[in-house]
């Protein structure tokens, strides 16, 4: 009847070995002859944490922002198409001037020399404090620096590589700029002679030039370049290019890039969120299991003629659990939003653990995200319309409206004002006005037909058959004890779900306002299980504690417990703030807590769908085993 010791161990501990996940190429393999060219494209430069262990700033420029004075190629630079999850996710991809053709290696090449203005000088050395780096695309490859994990001591492959040097010991005044790039790019050699590309390292040096002009392309003995905040500074890029042959096939070139730091830790949460949801699981079961069963059978003993009044508890409100909630509209529209985040957290995660979405095909994971929000519209308008019309509800298309517009109005309009101060701080994270149209037309075309193709066949279900019936003057409820009041009761309950995720959330929290990409979909899919079982189990117990007092009010109390978690989330995200953010500017500040807030509300809907839906079975399986005249 209930959730089981066995089964709650069951849903845990399966699939442990899908816990790594794997990949499939996102892209096709490309072979290259001796001397071709190896196009190099440019990507948007992004903050990551740096040497003092703490992010600086939220927002990404263009690589070729004016204020760079990056080189351009000749006839200016050409914008490569994207998918929309990549431009959503802040990707500008533009072609560059490098010129590198398989095989040959060369040395000292001229970029091209810049002359980079004070004002502009101090905007370069403030990115260079805040830790900003580069990022380039070669062959679907990003271009990487070679570093080795303190704690493992496994070499592996960061994405990026720094715009300078902020050694406050070295360069205690002005940071040193990155104007010469050693790249190794690494090959493999395949059996008809042809080559493909399946590694590249750049080590960047600040080189000035020598006091007669001649470039400088060797670290040794050599001044590092400073960039002036008083004077303009002459600046010549220049770079080196070696090719090393590999074996390392093509189809597994991204593996040293997978690197997952300290993998106890992430076993170390699987544990502990196991350990948690097993002692939560034989909790409720052995409450449930004696209470409840010997409260029925004793209940089911009495003879209907008998007054059964003279009983306590859960048993003296069957007349008044199915009772319309107050504000049942907007419960539906949550709880029918909810369900639909829920199926495309779902689904996101199968295609994760199936390899879909591979870090070789940018954007994979927000197209999926978005494709599945719009395409699951369906059960959105089905689910909230027959949550609407089992407690009653009679104004169907207004259920359909607000579930097909409340909840994605409510967070256009934050992503809308979000953009704004972007645009306004000229970062490349900005949503382009054509993007932001497609999603719109998205939305309208796609989603809100499907939503209210679903909200009819739902109403031509019709209402669910409750196991009793509903009186008609409803019950006068007790008094009771404080911990069950909402607020409380969503603050003590989200304590444990938080509880079983919260390691896990570190590395997602890192890998989306940090810069770092996230390939521990496994461990956060088995994290995603318990955490989902935790918080129905969790609002079971509750909502069972809250008709013990005599309180029939279990609908809106079981999605505010089932969502506590989100409040958790909320306070960890501040506490995320404090100790690995250092946020200088208020438009990263507003952008930082505008991000948080809305995760911490798709959240809520999430973990409040769970519980309301948990709770609502729960409420028929209870009520459906007793007899009632």
């Amino acid at each position: 009847m209930f959730p089981t010791r066995r089964g709650c161990l069951a849903v845990s501990l399966a699939a442990i070995s899908l816990a790594h996940g794997f990949y499939l190429p996102g892209t096709a393999p490309r072979d290259y002859l001796t001397d071709e060219k190896v196009n190099v494209l440019v990507n948007a430069l992004t903050p990551v944490v740096g040497s003092q262990a703490k992010l600086k700033s939220m927002i990404n420029y263009d690589y070729y922002y004016p204020s760079f004075h990056f080189c351009q190629p000749e006839g200016g630079p050409k914008q490569v198409s994207e998918s929309l999850g990549s431009v959503l996710f802040g990707d500008r991809i533009f072609t560059s001037p490098y010129d590198i053709r398989m095989l040959q290696n060369s040395s000292c090449e001229l970029l091209c020399n810049t002359t980079v203005p004070p004002e502009d000088g101090k905007f370069i050395n403030d990115r260079i404090r805040e830790d900003y780096e580069v990022n380039w695309l070669v062959d679907g490859l990003p271009a990487a620096e070679m570093k080795e994990d303190s704690k493992t001591k496994q070499v592996f492959y960061d994405m990026g590589f720094v715009l300078g040097n902020n050694d406050e010991d070295r360069f205690p005044l002005t940071p040193a700029f990155n104007n010469h790039l050693e790249i190794i790019l690494s090959y493999h050699r395949r059996e008809n002679g042809k080559k493909r590309v399946v590694g590249i390292l750049v080590w960047p040096m600040s080189l000035a030039p020598s006091t007669d002009g001649t470039r400088v392309c060797s670290g040794g003995g050599s001044l590092p370049l400073h960039l002036s905040e008083t004077t303009e500074t002459v600046v010549p890029f220049t770079y080196s290019v070696t090719w090393n042959e590999s074996s390392i096939p093509w189809a597994t070139r991204y593996d040293t890039y997978l690197h997952i730091f300290d993998p106890k830790i992430h076993w170390f949460s699987l544990i502990n969120s196991t350990i948690i949801v097993v002692f939560l699981c034989g909790m409720v079961s052995m409450i449930l299991y004696r209470s409840v069963s010997r409260d029925i059978g004793r209940y089911n003993a009495l003879d209907l003629n008998e007054d059964v009044q003279e009983d306590y508890g859960w048993k003296l409100v069957w007349g008044e659990v199915f009772r319309s909630p107050r504000n049942l509209m907007a419960l539906s529209v949550l709880v029918g939003n909810g369900s639909q985040l829920t199926s495309m957290v779902g689904v996101t995660l199968v295609f994760a653990l199936m390899g879909f979405l591979s870090p070789s095909n940018r954007g994979a994971l927000a197209t999926m995200m978005l494709v599945g929000w719009t395409l699951f519209g369906f059960i959105g308008g089905y689910m909230s319309s027959r949550v609407y019309a089992s407690f009653g509800g009679t104004d169907h298309h207004k259920n359909l409206f607000f579930t097909a517009t409340l909840v994605p109005t409510f967070i256009f309009i934050i992503m809308f004002l979000l953009n704004l101060f972007l645009i306004s701080a000229d970062s490349s994270g900005a949503v382009p006005f054509g993007t932001m149209l497609s999603v719109v037309l998205l939305w309208f075309g796609i989603n809100v037909p499907l939503t209210i193709a679903g909200g009819w066949i739902g109403k031509k279900h019709g209402r669910v058959r409750h196991p009793v019936r509903v009186n008609q003057i409803p019950r006068q409820i007790p008094p009771g004890p404080k911990y069950l009041q909402p607020w409380p009761a969503a603050l003590l309950s989200g304590i444990l779900p938080f509880g079983a995720a919260f390691v896990e959330l570190y590395f997602v929290l890192s890998s989306i306002f940090a810069s770092r990409a996230y390939y521990a979909f496994g461990f956060l899919a088995l994290t995603a299980g318990v955490f989902a079982l935790t918080t129905a189990t969790i609002t079971i117990l509750f909502t069972y504690f809250l008709l013990c007092a005599e309180e029939y009010r279990w609908h809106w109390r079981a999605f505010l417990t089932g969502g506590g978690s989100a409040f958790w989330l909320l306070a960890y995200g501040l506490f995320y703030w404090v100790s690995r953010l250092s946020l200088d500017s208020f438009t990263s500040v507003v952008l930082y807590l505008g991000y948080l807030f809305l995760l911490a509300f798709l959240q809520f809907l999430v973990t409040g769908t769970i519980g309301f839906f948990s709770a609502y079975w729960a409420m028929r399986k209870l009520y459906g085993a007793i007899r009632v005249d």
